[in-house]
């Protein structure tokens, strides 16, 4: 049976147990491992080979798990729906590690439930651009975590792009609206520009090119323009062009500005219930 002490090297993170290996948990790992992870344990029971170190370890439950393995943190990525019957059997390491849940909608109460009074818990949303280590991630840090947990937290959501932390848990719902669940809308524009493209006329191959770097560059530019995305609009909308004509459409009463919070409420809403 191996152990897994605490790294030696100077800014390397430390021991982890990593629940759940699907697409964020498995982005989050690939951050780890660049700034140089220790050796770690990874629970998934569909977890691929490819996704091992040789000093790593894949097992497929908590049963699984070395009885000498202290990991510093335990992630929790595995699906909300799934929390009440998984959570529990990770108890047993409540007091030493602190427990980082990505799961949308688990409130930091219903984590204690099922983790118990001892368990030092983070609650975090992130999102996909994680992938590419260019990800926003928010969190939210219990009242039993201390500095050096926080620190932790911090370092490995910082690991997938910028982290920002609330005191106010209630905002993590809206934050899962809007920026865990936002890639999909950006994702969404990019298919019905595609969509729209080819029905004026334009080759598929050729409409599919323009519509990713149309939004992908137009990211790029709101990313490092300090001017805020209004005034980049309107800088691009020029009076009586083709762009003012689309704008007319787009900003119609009844259309985006209403539709993208509707959206975003409905997203609000549904993480709330997530919780239950």
């Amino acid at each position: 049976m191996n152990t897994f002490p605490l790294p030696a090297r100077a800014g390397q993170i430390p021991p982890v147990l990593l629940v759940g290996c699907g697409r964020m948990g498995g982005a989050m790992l690939a951050g780890w491992r660049e700034r140089g992870l220790a050796p770690s344990i990874i629970v998934d029971p569909a977890a691929v080979p490819d996704l091992a170190r040789p000093e790593d370890r894949i097992v497929p439950d908590a049963a699984a798990i070395p009885a000498d393995f202290r990991p510093a943190a335990v992630i929790l990525a595995v699906k909300p729906q799934n929390a009440a019957a998984v959570l529990p059997a990770y108890a047993r390491f409540a007091g030493e590690a602190v427990f980082l849940s990505i799961m949308a909608g688990k409130t930091l109460a219903g984590l204690g439930r099922l983790l118990g009074a001892e368990a030092a818990l983070v609650r975090a949303m992130p999102n996909t651009p994680a992938a590419i280590r260019q990800g926003i991630t928010v969190a939210c840090a219990g009242p039993g975590v201390d500095a050096a947990r926080r620190d932790l937290c911090d370092t490995l959501l910082g690991a997938v792009g910028e982290v920002a932390w609330v005191e106010d848990e209630a905002l993590l719902d809206p934050v899962t609206a809007v920026s865990g669940s936002g890639p999909a809308y950006v994702f969404l524009l990019a298919e019905l520009l595609e969509r729209a493209a080819v029905e004026q006329g334009i080759p598929p191959a050729l409409a599919r090119t323009l519509a990713r770097r149309t939004v992908s560059g137009a990211g790029a530019l709101l990313a490092v323009e300090p001017a805020d995305a209004a005034a980049l609009r309107q800088a691009v909308t020029s009076p009586k062009g083709t762009t003012e004509r689309a704008l007319s459409v787009l900003m119609a009463e009844t259309a985006w500005p209403a539709l993208v919070s509707e959206a975003v409420a409905a997203a609000t809403e549904r993480s709330r219930e997530l919780a239950s």
